[in-house]
């Protein structure tokens, strides 16, 4: 064997050490990171709960931190939720934490890649739901977030810009739940949470659904069958009289599609323990670059549950479950 040969054959075979090395490494944190969320999910008191999280939260910030960390695929516990966007540019990991009292806290990190600096790198996520007054309209960062666990991530491009819209959940309290849409980019290095791409919705910059914990919000991305009613004015035959014609359209088309919800009592707009679906579905599109409402829409395929579900989770209360 010539001397080229051998060094080869022996750089070979150190990079599968290292290789290995970094795979035995990966498959420790994902242990222990699974123990962790293991606990925040089922620890019996708040403390123990918090106290896991918070270990598991440094865990994941020192495995995202590893060489080719992006390119581990995650398998942790149904009660962790990690996304990968499909150009692998984006990944993002969240939980809760349930309080005996009901109330929901988010969790959670976003890793990415900065392309002016050309290397992937992480921020923690800080959950200030309730310090945030503006919330579809806010633009928000890592450290001051509209916390949620999101259940899908939809790539799409708006000029030279890629964008990530999240669909999440939030059990909130004992009162309310909320659904978000929450579109994300990158913008000089830093993930920014909220983005005008709302068509006709000048200052709106995210899509908040709060509702009554009692009430099931569906909120989806799938391609459905619609109907969409056009109105005509058509001139009546033989007559100079003209009459407004209702036609009915159908197409099967991708779309982001929820329940609106309004006050279930007169007078209670506001209060949204007392809002609940009020039996019309409204429906996103991404069209030329923009989320597009699309009023009237109604998807046909009524016998399919419309949301994806949630893992179920050990419930502290009865608001911690995330298939509402």
């Amino acid at each position: 064997m010539n001397i080229k040969r051998g060094i080869l054959l022996l750089l070979l075979a150190s990079g599968l050490m290292v290789s290995a090395q970094d795979k035995a490494k990966m498959q420790n944190y994902q242990a222990r990171l699974s123990a962790l969320i293991t606990k925040v999910a089922e620890a019996p008191t708040d403390n123990e709960r918090y106290l896991a999280s918070e270990e598991a939260v440094q865990l994941l910030a020192e495995a995202l931190e590893e060489e080719d960390s992006e390119e581990w695929r995650w398998q942790l516990p149904s009660y962790v939720s990690v996304l990968t966007s499909p150009d692998k540019l984006f990944r993002i990991f969240t939980w809760a934490v349930v309080r005996d009292n009901g109330e929901f806290e988010c969790f959670g990190a976003v890793q990415f890649y900065n392309e002016k600096e050309e290397y992937y790198e992480h921020l923690l996520l800080h959950d200030k739901s309730e310090e945030i007054m503006n919330r579809e309209e806010s633009v928000l960062s890592a450290d001051q977030w509209l916390g949620a666990v999101y259940q899908d991530i939809i790539q799409t491009t708006s000029g030279s810009h890629t964008y990530y819209t999240l669909l999440g959940w939030n059990g909130v309290d004992n009162l309310t739940e909320r659904k978000i849409i929450e579109p994300v980019y990158i913008r000089n290095g830093v993930p920014q949470f909220g983005a005008p791409l709302f068509r006709r919705m000048r200052n709106q910059r995210r899509v908040v659904l709060e509702y009554s914990n009692n009430a099931v919000v569906n909120l989806s991305y799938e391609t459905q069958y619609v109907q969409e009613v056009e109105r005509k004015r058509e001139k009546v035959k033989g007559t100079n009289r003209y009459q407004t014609v209702e036609k009915v359209k159908e197409h099967k088309e991708q779309m982001i599609i929820f329940d609106e919800v309004e006050p279930q009592v007169p007078g209670m707009e506001g209060l949204f323990q007392y809002y609940v679906p009020s039996g019309t579905e409204q429906a996103y599109a991404f069209v030329d670059g923009k989320w597009e409402l699309r009023n009237g829409a109604q998807g046909r395929l009524s016998d399919k549950k419309l949301n994806k579900e949630f893992a179920p989770l050990p419930k502290h209360t009865p608001s911690y479950n995330f298939d509402r």
